[in-house]
Parts: C-alpha cells; structure tokens; sequence
C-alpha cells in the first residue's frame, strides 16, 4: 500500500464497494452475509463507471501493456441478445426446440464438428451449447451485453420462462468478452427442482463434473415454501480490473490466496 499505484488500485475497489452499497441501501436493500458468497452486491454498472471515471467509457489493455488499449463503452442502454436465437442467427443453426433429447444433442456435436469448436467429453448438451454460446456470442461482447433466457438444462436452479417454453429467466452481463454478472428467477418449486436435479445426475454420472448433484436438503426446504425470489452476483474483481486497467486479478485482491507452491517452506519460517 505503499505504492501509489497500487494504493490507486484498491482506492478505486473501496469506492466501487462504497457506490454499489448506497445504490441498494437508497431502494431499501438490506446487506446480511451469508455462507456462500463473499459479497451480495449489485447495481447499474453504466452508474458503477460514470461516477468513478467522469464518462461512460474506458481505454483497457484488453491484450496487454505492450498492445493498444481498446475502448469499452458502457453508455445505456446495455445490448440484450436472446442465446438461442442469436446463436441460431450468426451460425445458420435449426436447434431441436426439446433441448433434452438425443437428437439436439447429436445436432450439436455436429455443429462443434464444422466449425472445428472442441467439447471435451463429456459431450453434453449442456457443455456443447456453452461452447457455441462462447465461440459464437461471447466473443462479440466486448462492450457490455447480456446475454438472456438460457435453456433450462444449463440453468438447473433457475425458474422456467414464462413464455418460452424449454428456457429460463436469467441473464448474464458480458463485458470484454467475460462474464461480470449471473443473475436469475430462483426455482421455487420443488417437484421441478428434483427432476432439475436427476436430469444433472445423468450429465455427473457421464462425467461432467460441472453438472450439479441432488440436493436433498434444499429440495425438502422448498417444500416448507419459498416465495418468489431473485437472486444474482457481481464480479467485483473484474470490475475493479477494467476500471484500472489491471490485467491481472491478482492485481486488485489485496490479500491473494497463496497456493500451495507459494507457501513458504517450514525452513523459510524458522528463519523469519
């Protein structure tokens, strides 16, 4: 801390945290920790960025400090792209509508075949359609997006769309071409929950380590009822990240986790 250019760095996290606190605290938010995040925040990125930078955009060494910057602009309102039809729009595709049967699934294979995409096994559905949503959408992310209304085998504890059949309620905002946000309508209802839940068993069972296993304590505490609910996370280190042109996430976390090689040996300690 020292430093003043690393001082900078956390001054401008402190403030992002300051802004993003009063954002909730004026629509009546109330903060509380849980065991499963580090930081419940949110807000209006365009916002996070125009009161710490005086604008709405930002040169970033997206390739490095040895590159040109490129310039990201979060002028509202956001660009909002459909997964599947955007998907099915840019690579000419006709995805089986029932996302859950083997003929979608060989579709796919097919797909990632011609444009030379590799899935590592398992080739699931679900991994084959987070490869072409990579390759062909995020890619275009540069400024931010959010991309919306995942189908439902990528989504297992999100609420099904109210309109569209197959899909869910949820969005994930994009910026330079990595996710800054994961937001959606939770699932309430533990009889879908459960099917949500052994359809994922069959992907873990195949093995895709990513797919989600059977929760039976929190099936059973949807039984006692849960109203409708919302939930979503910021990536606050990446946000940090762009607003200090940082290309290193080791760069914005004042404390890193060390790992295991970078522990010091027992010697080195007796010796400190």
């Amino acid at each position: 801390m020292l430093n003043m250019e690393v001082r900078q760095i956390f001054k401008t996290r402190s403030q992002i945290i300051s802004y993003i606190r009063r954002f909730l605290e004026s629509r009546d938010f109330m903060e509380v920790e849980t065991p499963m995040m580090n930081m419940n925040a949110g807000g209006a990125a365009a916002r996070m960025v125009k009161e710490l930078t005086g604008g709405y955009k930002i040169k970033y060494h997206a390739n490095g400090l040895n590159e040109d910057p490129i310039e990201i602009d979060f002028t509202p309102p956001f660009r909002r792209i459909d997964m599947i039809e955007e998907l099915e729009k840019m690579a000419n595709l006709n995805i089986p509508k029932d996302f859950s049967s083997d003929e979608a699934n060989k579709y796919l294979k097919d797909v990632c075949t011609k444009y030379e995409i590799k899935c590592a096994p398992p080739e699931t559905t679900a991994r084959l359609l987070d490869k072409l949503v990579g390759h062909f959408l995020e890619e275009t992310c540069t400024n931010p997006t959010f991309i919306i209304n995942h189908p439902e085998l990528m989504s297992p504890l999100a609420k099904w769309h109210r309109t569209k059949k197959g899909l869910t309620e949820r969005f994930e905002l994009f910026i330079n071409k990595h996710e800054l946000c994961n937001a959606y309508t939770e699932l309430n209802d533990p009889v879908v929950q459960r099917q949500r839940f052994a359809e994922q068993l069959k992907d873990r069972q195949s093995g895709d380590d990513e797919a989600m296993a059977l929760d039976e304590t929190f099936c059973t505490a949807l039984e006692y009822g849960l109203p409708p609910t919302a939930g979503w996370g910021l990536g606050i280190d990446r946000l940090t990240m762009l607003l200090t042109d940082s290309q290193n996430i080791k760069e914005v976390l004042l404390f890193p986790a060390m790992k295991p090689q970078d522990e010091p040996s027992a010697k080195g300690n007796a010796g400190a």
